[in-house]
């Protein structure tokens, strides 16, 4: 996964200017573990998580070259595997927060469940196929992700879910 990852980052955002509007694409990052799944209530056919050219291009332009080099090291490891899951904010983008410890560090990586329209029986047009079906698919996409330098930070937000007992909070 690193390799692909990497191999996106160089195809779609390596060399685009400061803000830089890129095009619209996206690669497959991982999916979801049925604990995550059940931990952020969605069905696991839902599960399958994308990073955007768009996402990749906001990391690269706000991050420090060596954080935004180590979040595509990790990014995987991150989401696949989170220590805990938060609910966002509603005023953030995402509607979840996946944090994981990686080495003396966290990282919160904000994930968003984005409706988009699916061709299945040839052409749509506004998410409705020439059959008159609706064809809405949901899947999860990568918002945001960086190192929690405040370790006060996420103390805001609402515990949903913990790797440790793999339930919700009482």
């Amino acid at each position: 996964m690193l390799k692909i990852l990497k191999n996106f980052f160089e195809k779609n955002i390596k060399g685009t200017p400061y803000k830089a509007i890129v095009i619209d694409r996206k690669v497959y990052l991982c999916r979801l573990t049925n604990a995550v799944c059940d931990g952020i209530e969605i069905t696991n056919n839902a599960g399958k998580v994308y990073v955007t050219s768009r996402a990749l291009k906001h990391l690269f332009d706000k991050k420090p070259a060596e954080e935004f080099f180590f979040l595509i090291d990790n990014l995987y490891k991150i989401v696949k595997y989170p220590d805990k899951i938060y609910q966002n904010k509603t005023s953030k983008r995402g509607e979840y927060c996946l944090v994981k410890r990686v080495g003396d560090s966290d990282y919160l990586c904000s994930i968003e469940i984005v409706k988009s329209a699916a061709a299945v029986l040839g052409l749509t047009e506004f998410g409705i196929s020439e059959c008159g079906e609706s064809n809405e698919i949901e899947e999860i996409q990568i918002a945001t992700a960086f190192r929690l330098r405040d370790s006060d930070y996420i103390k805001k937000y609402t515990l949903l879910w913990s790797w440790e007992d793999g339930t919700p909070p009482s």
